[in-house]
């Protein structure tokens, strides 16, 4: 708590200071918000079960009973979030701006209550050009057509879930968006032999490099379509060294692709999202990389490969402003590697077939306040990994999650 005061104190000093300039205008926004959540079996999830992704695998005990088999209860309200919005006097012809926002969420598991980075970039913006430098959505997370869960998992593992440093072109031609965006990894790091680590798209020296185009058509009526498709691609260098003491820099590269659609007309909102791609740890998706070869067992050389992933996800609600219903369902399937490999993996649900999920929701709005509502059926296939990475004999293993979450706006 004390570090977390600390932090805060440190931020608003120099914003009390930029105050003063009557140039410069601020605007301070967030909300305070609980999670009261229960589950049905113990589950792969993150923050003492507050960012949950599907069901952990049966694990049986001499007596053959199932360990896992466990409801567990908890309440958090790690995600209550602070954001400061920046605007100044233009710079090279542009508008500019800036964004904070930070999070009790933590960095990681133990450091849960800790203030984490969300957002900070900065903005210029020309007549049809915008340049964005900073750290914000990964360029995969479509910020007009994403999830609208009352979970914070925003649909993870099936929609793209990651904040990344990035370097973010968008050109404007009438209706279509042009964006090209280089992407670090921060906070969502992919991982490898030493774990999760953002060495390993460093080493490439070559950020991850991504292609977004879109067209947004508004009507004078308020109705919305928003249609586009996204492409990147991204190198890893797992090794510096081999286990035997070999300097080594063998590279493992894979491909992403995601076509997206939004309708918004006056009394719902329908979203639609298909995604293909590979090394998609760090997106909080199945998948990643796993050794294809030794090709020099005396220096321990090895070939890598990545695993590919395919998901589906769609999310319907009504606009109301006091009452709002929503459905969420998702599917993603692990497809596998395209030759034959011999491990170890790196990557996440290695032993996945499938995960499917379904969640209805209703949410209350009054004033600044919120009481939303929301149940998860969510299932993940385990089964036996093949020489192909694919998974084999699936067993189902579902979990029901009862999510209540509180908020107040301001």
């Amino acid at each position: 708590m004390k570090k977390n005061l600390i932090i805060l104190i440190a931020l608003l000093l120099p914003v009390l200071s930029i105050a003063q300039d009557k140039k410069i205008k601020l605007k301070f926004s967030g909300f305070v918000k609980s999670d009261i959540f229960w589950d049905s079996r113990q589950s792969v999830a993150v923050r003492e079960g507050h960012f949950y992704l599907y069901p952990k695998n049966e694990l049986k005990d001499l007596n053959g009973k199932d360990i896992n088999d466990k409801s567990d209860f908890n309440i958090l309200s790690i995600q209550t979030r602070l954001k400061l919005a920046i605007t100044g006097p233009d710079a090279f012809g542009a508008k500019t701006s800036a964004l904070i926002e930070g999070a009790f969420f933590g960095a990681t598991d133990p450091d849960i209550n800790g203030f984490r980075l969300r957002h900070a970039y900065a903005k210029l913006n020309w007549t049809n050009t915008e340049l964005l430098v900073g750290q914000t959505w990964h360029p995969l997370f479509v910020t007009s057509c994403f999830p609208g869960t009352i979970s914070f998992n925003t649909g993870a593992p099936f929609q793209p879930f990651t904040r990344n440093p990035q370097i973010r072109l968008t050109q404007t031609i009438d209706n279509f968006k042009i964006q090209l965006s280089a992407v670090s990894e921060r906070d969502f790091q992919s991982t490898g032999p030493i774990g999760n680590s953002s060495s390993y798209l460093k080493n490439n020296v070559i950020p991850e490099m991504n292609l977004t185009l879109q067209y947004q058509k508004n009507y004078k009526n308020g109705n919305e379509f928003l249609v586009g498709i996204s492409g990147g691609y991204k190198s890893l260098v797992p090794r510096l060294e081999t286990d035997s003491s070999y300097k080594t820099d063998e590279k493992v590269s894979g491909f992403t692709s995601m076509a997206f659609l939004k309708y918004k007309y006056s009394d719902f909102t329908f979203k639609l999202e298909g995604f293909y791609g590979q090394e998609t740890y760090n997106l909080t998706m199945l998948g990643g990389y796993v050794v294809k070869e030794v090709t020099n067992p005396l220096k321990n050389f090895v070939e890598y490969t990545p695993i590919n992933v395919l998901s589906f996800w769609t999310d319907i609600h009504t606009n109301g402003d006091k009452i709002q219903g929503g459905f969420f369902a998702g599917y993603t399937k692990n497809l596998g590697a395209d030759k034959d490999v011999i491990g170890p993996y790196y990557s996440r649900g290695s032993n996945i077939d499938y995960v499917y999920r379904v969640s209805p929701r209703i949410i209350f709005n009054s004033g600044k306040m919120r009481f939303a509502g929301e149940v998860e059926m969510t299932t993940a296939g385990y089964g036996k990994t093949t020489v192909k990475g694919e998974v084999e004999n699936a067993k189902d293993v579902t979990n029901f999650r009862v999510l209540l979450g509180v908020y107040y706006f301001f």
